[in-house]
């Protein structure tokens, strides 16, 4: 009997059981790609180094080379008997042997076991996704394709026979290899994405940057300077960034502990040296003149003993926190490494003047003892006095800010409603504005007047900048659970919102001497695309895709429907919600539901792929329902102070009255079988959502905070946040608000099954916020789970630790909305212990 054979046999035997209580699916259509001739090797020898004779079976090692997109589009193949090696001219009579591939492809919408049996072949490989399969199968819910490599001998003929026995609990179809696939986590991790992007001066180029993600979790990024009018790739490297004044860019070179920055021309490719010996630890910023770089280093802080140290202040704890920046200013002509300041404050450069002669610098420094504890002192530098102007002294709302082009009197500044002595404040008498509703302000340095720009809109501030061609101000910013393309005129405050076609502008850049702008965004049903935009008003806005990311991650899938939905609450404000399908949704069914809310002080965004992907959760059957419960931004201000002094109630509320609304006007919706997910926030809003429902039937909390009281002692940014969230409130001010409104003391309320997940080295929610609520719910004997990922922060990052974080929260979902748990005893079977 041949090894192959034998092997099949023990996987069949092993797993009869199985088969007969499930179901056998005879596989009968292939794509076929082949015969490919291979010859036996002339035998210098009677045996290898391993001392074994020359097997023919060794020449099907091989097909390993032959690339499984040979079957794309190939012909179909329906034959009992396998092809051989007189089916092609790619095989001639002195070559007994060949290779062939063929491919059937499968679907399952839940978790399931399986056996593939491939019989009648005397040489074979088979694959599954890629990975070697020996016909035991433990496959996530998915489009799968499988692979079969085999060797053809001579004249032989070999009856072929494929089949595939289910464990019964699961559907599974073979379907088409050019049936529309489901979109799975695996799509989510391996897709390319933008992570960088800037437009030359002229507006003819760009420098784009993309992460390559592999299956396994290899990434790459590749940054390239491209001719847009051409789409062609002229030169690529790291850390390339324009020069101010041309087309050219410059980057720089790490060696022997020193840093040299190159200026190159991507048309020629010719570069020339613009400094040498700068310290190699150093970041580099150009100065819009393109003759000096501000010199960025880090001065370490006082070093402790390793075994016994003090924490001068909270902060301390940080890693770093002791280390402080270090500016000065190189001159090409000068070759000077002239220092900026001097202090013991941290000062990082906000922005420099177009004519290069000032800089914005901004001074933050710590004040405990009342809200805000981190206090903000804007200066405008001369750079060649290195006289400073004070322009806003220690103010604790500021965020950032920027010259006009050409008026350095001009400063635009951006930050929460409350700064620069709340004049862009907004909200009803009593209430506090959230500090993460960021607004823009305009002040004059000569007359010292300031102007809230931004004080009855809406959406909340994300990225600024003020064109150097058209004087406009553009900027992204929170609308609801978009983030759109705006401008404002500042004279006259106008503000215009600029269309786009994608729902979420991640990132954008303007061209300093042409009416252009380039930007990369995605939407609710599709990932990155890069666009380029002409800005001039008498011809019209005309947008052109540059590039489509998008389409290589969404080829061939088939994505369910996202919708629009809002209600009115009880309080009359309209509720703004999403709704994500099942791919093939047929309205006569009834699907369970997960309801997914924000994380923070943010709405739950459109984008694409996110930390809870709602299409891969809608791919395998789901209903989700993302609701956006007052206290997030980009509604108003009004709107976002909700989640001030509130520690969940209102939102919590906004939640519960969704689900219940939405169920009940959608028959296709199990109302038993609705399940809820969140993350930070969101993680405790989970868990607070169930001491005040019996709603859900099944709940995920990451990285949630079940006791406001030990988050703000013991969180890195625990008591920083709390001035967001409980602003002025201390728990010896407000112990009612910090423990009535803590899950952990309304432990004894909770009947949800109920999943805590954590990072083990979470610096923002420790860990220890889930343990303590996973240990409160075992001693009430409530059914719950605690699962932590080893070294892994606030979020899960790493590829493998991320795959299997996602099928855990999949796992229970499956458990406990679909009554399988197979999945999950997969996993973390059960233990005696």
């Amino acid at each position: 009997m041949k090894k192959t054979n034998r092997l099949l046999l023990t996987c069949t035997l092993a797993l009869s059981a199985l088969a007969a209580a499930g179901e056998t699916i005879h596989v009968q259509t292939f794509r076929h790609a082949g015969p490919f001739g291979v010859k036996a090797p002339y035998l210098m020898d009677s045996v290898n180094v391993r001392q074994s004779k020359f097997d023919e079976a060794s020449l099907l090692d091989a097909a390993t080379s032959l690339p499984a997109s040979l079957l794309k589009g190939a012909a179909l193949f329906s034959d009992s008997i396998a092809p051989g090696t007189e089916s092609s001219h790619a095989c001639d009579e002195h070559t007994p042997y060949a290779l062939h591939l063929l491919s059937f492809t499968f679907e399952n919408h839940r978790y399931t076991n399986l056996t593939l049996h491939v019989e009648g072949l005397s040489h074979q490989q088979v694959t599954v996704d890629g990975t070697p399969s020996t016909g035991e199968l433990h496959l996530a819910p998915g489009t799968h394709e499988a692979v079969i490599r085999y060797l053809a001998v001579g004249g032989k003929e070999e009856k072929l026979k494929v089949s595939l026995d289910t464990d019964g609990k699961s559907t599974l179809h073979v379907v088409d290899a050019d049936h529309p696939r489901l979109y799975s986590i695996d799509d989510v991790l391996e897709a390319d994405r933008y992570t960088g992007l800037q437009l030359s001066p002229s507006g003819k180029y760009a420098i784009v940057s993309v992460m390559h993600t592999e299956r396994g979790g290899l990434s790459r990024t590749d940054t390239e300077v491209r001719e847009l009018a051409t789409g062609c790739t002229l030169a690529t490297g790291q850390n390339l960034r324009w020069m101010p004044l041309s087309d050219e860019y410059y980057y720089t070179d790490r060696k022997n502990g020193k840093q040299t920055v190159y200026v190159a021309d991507p048309r020629t490719n010719e570069k020339r040296t613009f400094a040498a010996g700068l310290p190699a630890d150093a970041y580099l910023q150009m100065l819009p003149t393109g003759d000096h770089l501000i010199v960025v280093q880090h001065e370490e802080g006082p070093k402790e003993d390793a075994g016994v140290y003090e924490v001068v202040q909270p902060e301390d704890r940080q890693p770093g926190w002791r280390n402080r920046t270090k500016l000065s200013l190189y001159s090409d002509c000068n070759e000077v490494l002239q220092p900026l300041v001097f202090g013991y404050h941290n000062v990082h450069v906000a922005d420099v003047s177009t004519s290069g002669e000032y800089a914005l610098l901004m001074k933050s420094e710590s004040r405990l003892t009342q809200r805000p504890t981190t206090l903000t002192t804007l200066l405008r530098m001369n750079l060649h006095t290195l006289q400073c102007d004070t322009l806003v002294e220690r103010d604790g709302f500021i965020n950032g800010a920027c010259f006009a082009p050409g008026n350095v009197s001009q400063v635009l500044i951006w930050g929460s409603p409350e700064c620069l002595g709340g004049i862009g404040m907004n909200v009803p008498e009593g209430l506090i504005p959230s500090m993460t509703d960021i607004q823009l302000f305009l002040l004059d340095t000569a007359t010292r007047k300031t102007k809230a720009l931004t004080r009855n809109f809406n959406p909340s501030v994300e990225n600024v900048q003020w064109s150097k061609k058209d004087g406009m101000i553009y900027f992204t910013a929170e609308d609801e659970d978009y983030v759109r393309l705006f401008r404002l005129q500042p004279k006259t405050g106008k503000i215009e919102r600029m269309e786009t076609k994608e729902e979420m502008v991640s990132r954008f850049s303007l061209a300093s001497d042409a009416n252009v702008l380039i930007y990369y965004g995605q939407s609710a049903s599709n990932s990155d695309r890069l666009y380029l935009m002409e800005l001039d008003s008498r011809k019209g806005r005309k947008e052109t895709l540059i590039e489509d990311l998008s389409a290589r991650t969404l080829e061939n899938v088939q994505l369910g429907a996202c919708e629009r939905w809002t209600f009115v609450n009880r309080r009359g404000d309209t509720i703004v919600c999403r709704y994500y399908l099942p791919p093939f949704f047929d309205d006569s069914e009834s699907y369970p539901m997960i309801v997914n809310y924000y994380g923070g002080c943010s709405p739950t965004s459109r984008n694409f792929e996110s930390r809870y992907p709602q299409h891969a959760y809608a791919s395998q059957g789901y209903v989700v329902l993302v609701v956006e419960p007052s206290g997030a931004t980009g509604f108003g201000q009004a709107f976002s102070a909700r989640h001030v002094n509130t520690a969940g109630e209102g939102p919590a509320e906004d939640i519960i009255e969704a689900t219940e609304q939405f169920a009940r006007s959608h028959p296709f919706v199990n109302a038993k079988k609705i399940g809820c997910i969140g993350a930070s926030y969101g993680g405790f809003m989970t868990q607070y959502l169930q001491t005040k429902t019996d709603l859900f039937a099944a709940a995920v909390s990451h990285a949630g905070i079940s006791d406001h009281t030990s988050y703000w002692g013991e969180g890195y940014w625990g008591y920083s946040y709390s001035e967001v969230s409980m602003a002025n409130s201390y728990p010896w001010t407000h112990p009612d608000l910090y423990t009535k409104q803590s899950p952990l003391f309304n432990a004894d309320k909770i009947h949800t099954p109920l999943l805590f997940l954590h990072g083990d080295a979470d610096t923002n929610v420790p860990v220890g916020e889930s343990i303590q609520m996973f240990t409160a719910l075992k001693l009430l004997g409530r059914e719950t789970a605690f699962v932590a990922v080893k070294d892994q922060n606030h979020h899960i990052t790493q590829y493998d630790k991320r795959l299997r974080w996602q099928n855990t929260i999949f796992a229970w979902f499956a458990k406990y909305l679909q009554d399988d748990d197979t999945w999950w005893e997969a996993m973390y079977p059960s233990k005696q212990l």
